[in-house]
């Protein structure tokens, strides 16, 4: 059992720290969702064991979880596991019945102070992985990961690596892509890209301008930075690459210098003030324009946004489709970079470091990862052995439920998703708010046209920088 003083601690320290959101994707103005890890080199890798040794008495396993059963199809998962797994039952402590992330970590926080057992635990961002890790309540899981002889970095396309040690495995992977209005493409002569880079990606969005005033249509739309929130669109250039993905290294130190950030800022503004090809920062924020909006009603061609939007694209009874939907990968910076590298987020399932069955949880927690979420069926997995038919099939599950699915080029889709990875994760630093809205000021300044380019920079970097400098113990 978790002792308690270290309990009210977690708590305590938990309450001074503003977490990330971990599912922004679900809300139009929030999502501040940061990419998670890093991408495995290919090689295979032996499957996990369907069926370690029966335990000498039965094992009653807790899984304290933010996911529904219409997200996470937990019955169906959960017998399967206990089928094949004679002697181990576990037992599904939902802490959010509408999926709320925040409210389940808030109730887990809290039973954790109370000192209930736990087994398994499930964190739905960095954020929350991280600052949990730092505060004791998850069993580092290098041992038995060497045991079962596999490593996390070729063996998951999320590298969750912390401080060195492995204290989750990762469930769903949810990478960026770009969705494509097909019929626009195919009115102005252009391909569905497999392969390109941000300036293919501002002369598509060009060339798919079309009108003037009102009626106007954009080649595409970007929906951030808002209110500190969607720093993803800062950060176009940086979380395309294996490393330094974010405005802060690993060791909360300003990135701010890397020219992917000022490339960023020069990309946006040459697409929105000299090619008037994305929709206007202005409009954005006095409109409070909805990026589904924006997308399903035809007024911006590409939308670069998560898969989250897979359960959506082809269409709902709120948002119909009416045109066909083609997929992208996130673009890359130059042609011979690799591709695949996109902001990525996912399930962080780890071992509860009070757990009295650590070898029994960290059996589940692996079966979950990978078979496990063949299984469930509900989303892409970040096992890095699963097959593009195996993706396949997942994909026409989740289409089935749309209204169109005939609407959407599944290959394209299939394909992205693939071939996405995740670069190195970026612990956030307890700061990371304040950075982003420092951030997302001064790229107001230069949008509105109140500074240029290096000013922002420069602005950017100094105040970054007060504020680490403030937050130094």
């Amino acid at each position: 059992m978790m002792k308690k003083k270290m309990a009210a601690g977690t708590v305590a320290g938990l309450m001074a720290i503003g977490l990330l959101a971990g599912c922004g994707g679900n809300n139009d103005n929030g999502g501040n969702a940061s990419p998670s890890a890093s991408a495995p080199a290919s090689g295979a890798s032996s499957s996990p064991s369907a069926s370690p040794s029966e335990p000498a008495q039965k094992v009653n396993l807790r899984l304290y979880t933010y996911g529904t059963e219409e997200a996470y199809n937990w019955k169906q998962t959960l017998n399967a596991y206990e089928e094949s797994h004679p002697g181990i039952t576990v037992e599904l402590v939902q802490l959010s019945e509408k999926g709320d992330t925040q409210e389940a970590s808030k109730k887990l926080d809290l039973a954790a102070a109370s000192s209930e057992v736990m087994d398994i635990l499930m964190f739905s961002d960095p954020a929350g992985y991280a600052q949990r890790v730092s505060l004791g309540m998850a069993e580092p899981l290098d041992d038995f990961i060497a045991k079962d002889g596999y490593q996390v970095e070729t063996d998951y396309k999320v590298d969750t690596h912390l401080n060195g040690k492995v204290y989750a495995l990762p469930g769903k992977f949810n990478p960026w892509y770009v969705l494509l209005n097909k019929d626009h493409l195919d009115e102005a002569g252009l391909k569905v890209p497999t392969d390109w880079t941000w300036d293919d990606y501002a002369g598509y969005a060009k060339q798919l301008t079309k009108g003037e005033g009102a009626s106007k249509r954009y080649g595409t739309y970007f929906h951030g930075p808002q209110n500190g929130g969607w720093l993803e669109y800062l950060k176009l250039m940086l979380e395309n690459q294996p490393t330094d993905s974010d405005l802060l290294k690993a060791d909360g130190s300003s990135n701010l210098d890397n020219p992917n950030f000022k490339k960023t800022l020069e990309l946006r503004v040459k697409m929105e003030k000299e090619d008037q090809s994305s929709v206007p920062y202005s409009d954005i924020i006095s409109q409070k324009l909805a990026y589904r909006t924006q997308f399903f009603n035809q007024s911006a061609s590409m939308l670069t946004i998560g898969s989250w939007m897979n359960t959506e694209i082809g269409g709902t009874e709120k948002v119909p489709l009416t045109f066909n939907v083609a997929v992208a990968p996130f673009p890359k910076n130059n042609p011979s970079d690799p591709i695949g590298y996109t902001p990525v987020t996912t399930d962080y399932v780890a071992v509860a470091a009070s757990s009295k069955h650590k070898q029994e949880a960290y059996d589940f927690v692996r079966w979950y990862t990978t078979e496990g979420q063949i299984v469930q069926g509900k989303n892409i997995p970040a096992w890095s052995q699963v097959k593009s038919e195996q993706v396949a099939s997942i994909i026409d599950t989740i289409l089935g439920g749309t209204k169109n699915p005939e609407k959407v080029d599944k290959q394209s889709l299939v394909d992205t998703l693939v071939n996405s990875k995740a670069s190195q994760i970026v612990p956030p630093a307890s700061y990371q708010a304040e950075v982003y809205k420092a951030v997302n000021e001064e790229y107001e300044k230069l949008i509105l046209g109140n500074q240029d380019i290096d000013t922002t920079v420069k602005n950017s970097q100094e105040r970054v920088q007060k504020i680490i400098d403030s937050n130094k113990k």
